[in-house]
C-alpha cells in the first residue's frame, strides 16, 4: 500500500500554482543547473552575511571580519576550533 502524500507548501506567501510552476522548473533543470543555482545562491548569502558583519563592524580588521563570519557560519564551537583566534570575537 502506498501512503498518501500530503504536499506542504515550500512557502506561505506564495500561491498553490505559481509554486507548481517552480518546482516543475527546478525538475527540468540539469544537474549542472541546480548546482550552478545552489552555487549562485551560497555565495550571495556569504555576501549578505559579509555584508552585515562590515556594517555592524565597521572598523574591525579584515581578520575580525573573517572571524565572525565564521562564528555566524560555523558556530562557536566549531569556529574556535578551527580558528583558535575567534575566541577573541565570541567572547566580545
Amino acid at each position: 500500500m502506498i501512503a498518501a502524500v500530503t504536499e506542504t507548501p515550500l512557502s506561505l506567501d506564495t500561491s498553490p500554482d505559481i509554486e507548481r510552476r517552480q518546482v516543475d522548473a527546478w525538475r527540468r533543470m540539469s544537474p549542472a543547473e541546480k548546482a550552478a543555482t545552489v552555487t549562485g545562491l551560497t555565495r550571495a548569502a556569504w555576501e549578505m552575511t559579509a555584508a552585515g558583519v562590515r556594517q555592524r563592524y565597521p572598523d574591525a580588521s579584515p581578520r575580525e571580519h573573517f572571524l565572525r563570519i565564521a562564528v555566524i557560519v560555523l558556530g562557536p564551537e566549531l569556529a574556535r576550533l578551527a580558528y583558535p583566534d575567534a575566541a577573541q570575537v565570541i567572547a566580545s
